[in-house]
């Protein structure tokens, strides 16, 4: 008997071995506390490794959500790098367009291009580079998910019929960005538009159950966070499962968060986890992605 359909809705690529090695040495994940046996992928990052990765574990499909100058913040770079911008995102839809399962999200920045023109390139994306969707990454990129200069973006989404997904979790320092609570300003003005928040909430995650009660048009994603299960601020398997039974399993989508963490680890700790019929657990391995993320 043929498995359920496995999809990865949260995958990152990169250009080069190189930066994906010094990406994932320099990149610190401090929002879950202490854990000792977290489990990281071999991979570096690049196109062949992900091929890989959904072939060995059997995945049909996997959207890219690429991030633009990942590891410093778009605050600090100003509006001359427009074209960089542009260039990073018809480079994540070519790279991926020879591999009909690969399914490519384009990047965005207020502080980066206007209004006008954060629309003008994302229907050009969608309609001519094959994009399906936005990735938004509001504590890197330092700006309110509800800010103005967004509107033009999320009512391009609305209009081409395309979802956003967007990180979620604490703020270092300085304003709670992309916390679960920050995300009512945009689910209220935009309740037809498919959000996706990534992470559930990721070291914020006590937030989440009450936002996917006020809004229960939002999507989620449980990247990231259950490898961190167990962590010092992190649900238990317990806990977790509780809040994806309490949230909705059938508004909740599986992805890797890769090269960080494998598709197959990525399966296995869903079907594990507690609370959730085996059913559900099957459908957050895909078929909701499929729904949901219009794949």
């Amino acid at each position: 008997m043929a498995g359920p359909i496995l999809v990865d809705a949260h995958m990152h690529l990169v250009e080069e071995r190189e930066t994906g090695r010094v990406r994932k040495q320099t990149y610190e994940i401090w929002e879950y506390g202490e854990k000792t046996d977290v489990k990281y992928s071999k991979y570096d990052g690049v196109v062949e490794d992900a091929v890989d990765a959904m072939d060995k574990a059997g995945f049909s499909k996997a959207v890219v959500v690429n991030l633009f100058g990942s590891g410093s913040t778009s605050f600090e770079r100003g509006p001359e790098l427009a074209e960089e911008l542009k260039a990073f995102n018809r480079w994540g839809c070519d790279t991926v367009a020879p591999h009909d399962g690969m399914v490519p999200y384009v990047n965005t920045d207020p502080h980066i291009l206007s209004g006008e023109e954060m629309s003008t390139h994302i229907r050009d994306m969608v309609e001519n580079h094959g994009a399906r969707g936005v990735k938004l990454h509001p504590v890197l990129q330092r700006f309110e998910m509800g800010d103005p200069r967004m509107t033009p973006t999320y009512q391009t989404c609305l209009e081409l019929g395309i979802p956003v997904l967007s990180h979620s979790g604490p703020q270092r320092e300085g304003r709670p960005f992309g916390t679960p609570k920050a995300y009512a300003p945009l689910l209220e003005n935009f309740p037809d538009l498919t959000l996706v928040i990534a992470h559930l909430g990721g070291g914020a995650w006590t937030e989440t159950l009450e936002i996917a009660r006020a809004y229960p048009h939002a999507y989620f994603d449980c990247c990231e966070i259950m490898e961190w299960l167990g962590g010092s601020n992190a649900p238990t398997y317990e806990q977790f499962g509780r809040l994806i039974k309490d949230i909705g399993p059938e508004r909740v989508v599986m992805g890797s968060d890769f090269p960080w963490y494998d598709l197959d680890r990525s399966v296995e700790i869903v079907m594990g986890l507690p609370h959730l019929a085996e059913e559900e657990k099957e459908a957050m391995l895909g078929a909701n992605a499929i729904r949901i993320m219009g794949l």
